[in-house]
């Protein structure tokens, strides 16, 4: 008899234990988290007795959603008073459709305190949501911590609306404010056969010079290309660039190295990795004073042994990593490259392009260069600094991407 209940509690403990979903979670949205500057962050007087609804666009389809928010980099709790989730009307659209709001919660509770260093997923909700998709988060934030998280270069807009307006369909009197606050990913209920890229890089992934709302980014028009393709619509994007990023060195954001494991690694059902890194690390290197050129090749073989880092990584846990060339930034006002920075962008880039090094390699940099200028963006796809893709740039970025790559 005492064997029976100690089987029986055995049982019980391990029925307690089992998760309540079985289904294949795949991130569906993400960006990569950064600590907030002052200025770019939540005031007072904006969240406290407010709603904050921040819209992002998933790029696949699935039946429920759940929402990552994070104090990655917090020095005290995140309190979050409520939350919900809605299929917003539009890419920056302040409303929801009727009907389709649903609110979140965190073990079955409204409120949830977020330790510092944390993130913390919500519970599931039933949603069915499409590829390409854009849902509005709306929190009543109680406190946020002395050092906020989030991402400036969202693209889009927020809205602040004064009052508990979590579940309001038309938030009138909506202030728009153009970043994210706190959150780092929607994670979709999607089909047993759906897998995620992650591209990770600077303001060329990112999306610098693009028109907020318009979702014109290069990883934006990739995932539209995904969409609309049978062998690969279930393949979500998933864009983790940094404006001013680095691979090396702490530019803007953690370096792509200390940053690795969260933004990479920690993103359910990745199976790809775009690695776009590199040009803030040259440019940097003599931007305040000259390099020797013995600085320049210690330079360029660090960078070197950092890609080569990734890529070890990234394949111990079985992803498929894939090489984007640096591409030209001759003429930039800002980083003043001259002939020898570009010497070591073509050492760099003859590196990636080696059979071996990379699983697959994109070589954005003869898309986007001027055929009679190498050395230089061609002049349609440069947004004016000569270091930035224009929108038809990053189309043309998007458009060189062979889908063959993640196709089953």
């Amino acid at each position: 008899m005492r064997m029976c209940k100690l089987l029986g509690a055995a049982v019980a403990l391990a029925t307690v234990a089992m998760p309540v979903h079985a289904a294949p979670w795949v991130a569906g949205w993400t960006t990569s988290p950064i600590k907030r500057s002052a200025e770019q962050g939540l005031i007072d007087a904006q969240y406290r007795g407010a709603t904050v609804r921040q819209v992002v666009r998933v790029t696949i389809a699935g039946r429920a959603v759940r929402v990552r928010f994070s104090n990655r980099f917090g020095a005290t709790p995140l309190r979050i008073a409520g939350a919900s989730i809605a299929l917003a009307t539009g890419p920056a659209a302040a409303s929801i459709r009727d009907g389709s709001d649903r609110a979140l919660t965190f073990g079955g509770r409204a409120m949830v305190e977020i330790p510092p260093g944390a993130d913390f997923w919500s519970d599931p909700v039933a949603l069915p949501v499409t590829a390409l998709a854009d849902l509005a988060i709306s929190t009543r934030f109680a406190d946020l911590p002395l050092q906020q998280t989030g991402h400036p270069g969202a693209r889009t807009r927020s809205w602040i609306a004064q009052g508990e307006r979590l579940s309001d369909v038309a938030f009138a009197g909506a202030v728009p404010i153009e970043r994210w606050f706190q959150i780092a990913a929607v994670e979709i209920d999607a089909a047993p056969t759906a897998r995620a890229i992650v591209a990770l890089g600077d303001s060329i992934t990112d999306g610098y010079g693009v028109k907020d709302g318009g979702n014109q980014r290069w990883t934006d028009g990739l995932a539209r290309r995904l969409a609309a393709n049978r062998a690969t619509r279930e393949v979500a994007v998933l864009n983790h660039g940094i404006g001013g990023n680095c691979l090396l060195i702490e530019c803007l954001g953690p370096n792509a190295l200390s940053r690795f494991d969260s933004d990479v690694l920690s993103q359910p059902g990745a199976r790809y990795l775009i690695l776009l890194e590199g040009i803030n690390d040259l440019g940097g290197l003599a931007r305040e004073k000259p390099a020797s050129a013995d600085e320049r090749r210690a330079h360029v073989d660090r960078m070197i042994a950092g890609y080569a880092q990734v890529v070890a990584r990234a394949r111990a846990k079985g992803l498929k990593v894939i090489g984007g060339t640096v591409m030209p930034f001759m003429g930039n006002e800002y980083y003043h490259p001259d002939a020898a920075a570009e010497g070591s962008r073509q050492a760099i880039n003859a590196w990636i392009r080696t059979p071996g090094n990379f699983d697959a390699v994109i070589d954005f940099d003869r898309i986007v260069r001027d055929p009679t200028r190498p050395d230089r963006l061609l002049p349609a796809y440069d947004l004016g600094d000569h270091l930035h893709p224009s929108t038809a740039g990053y189309q043309a970025m998007a458009d060189a991407v062979p889908l063959g790559l993640f196709a089953r």
